[in-house]
């Protein structure tokens, strides 16, 4: 029988630990840590995920900022915003809601954000920076440094593993398959052009899956005693929130598993809200 990786849990003592740095850092320091959320047009989904990161900031005290744009906003307008934050000394973190509207360039607007504000680890600079492994401080994208707090926390070692990150997005699945790298595990990286996903995944101590596709990883798929994190959010035939891998049918074979919702989601906006007080302290350290 798995052990649950309780997403919700760790990502509540995590917020009362960046709680408590922002209060030592206003007391040692003076300073709040900021973050800005620039959100672009009206969609639903950006707009409840803007809301939560914007409550969750200041229920831990950090400066918070939702900034609203227009659908029809040109890509020189934002580039213009952008830069307002940029040179703005009480925001230390920067974000730009996905998605934006097809006249704007959403890989230049990356690059335009300074990145040592990138809080959401995107920025060339900050992922060369994870690729190679820098041993300077630098931001890394939120669901996969989130995740590899899960395994900190849980005691789930990389080193000398076989592990399968399933999903190639820039967002998750390529910082996700470097953080492992890193940890010195063994990394096979799968997509929709992989011609046998089992061949790795059998094999595999460690799966993370973020395809968006329900039952991506099966009980068939896995051997005894492998660790599964479900990053995937899909809406099942009974209209029901649950992730790319079968999870009742893995339960009894894995050693470790995250449920959907309560597992990998949490992680995401706590891990944010860290590595929004991480790049105060670090501006601190720079003399900034």
């Amino acid at each position: 029988m798995a052990t649950i990786i309780d997403g919700k849990a760790l990502a509540k003592k995590l917020n009362a630990q960046t709680s408590q740095r922002v209060k030592q850092l206003q007391k040692d320091k003076g300073i709040t840590p900021g973050l800005v959320v620039i959100i672009v047009g009206t969609d639903p989904a950006s707009q409840r995920y803007v809301r939560n990161k914007h409550r969750t900031a200041k229920r831990l005290g950090i400066y918070s900022i939702v900034r609203e744009l227009p659908d029809t906003i040109s890509q020189a307008e934002l580039l213009k915003v952008v830069e307002e934050y940029n040179q703005n000394p009480k925001v230390t973190g920067i974000l730009v809601q996905d998605p934006l509207p097809k006249q704007i360039n959403e890989k230049e607007i990356t690059r335009s954000i300074l990145p040592e504000k990138d809080v959401d680890g995107f920025h060339p600079v900050n992922v060369g920076k994870l690729y190679l492994d820098d041993s300077t401080n630098y931001p890394v994208a939120c669901t996969p440094k989130g995740v590899m707090t899960m395994f900190k926390e849980y005691g789930i070692q990389l080193k000398g593993k076989n592990a399968v990150m399933i999903g190639r997005s820039a967002i998750v699945g390529k910082p996700m398959a470097a953080l492992m790298l890193n940890a010195g595990a063994s990394v096979s990286i799968l997509h929709l052009l992989t011609k046998d996903i089992t061949e790795y995944t059998k094999n595999a101590d460690v799966i993370v899956s973020a395809t968006g596709s329900l039952h991506t990883v099966t009980k068939n798929d896995v051997k005894p005693g492998a660790v599964v994190i479900d990053v995937g959010q899909n809406i099942n035939e009974d209209g029901h929130l649950v992730g790319d891998t079968d999870y009742a049918d893995l339960f009894d074979k894995v050693s470790y598993i995250t449920p959907v919702p309560g597992g990998v989601g949490p992680m995401t906006i706590a891990t944010l809200m860290q590595q929004t007080v991480d790049l105060a302290e670090w501006s601190l350290e720079r003399g900034e």
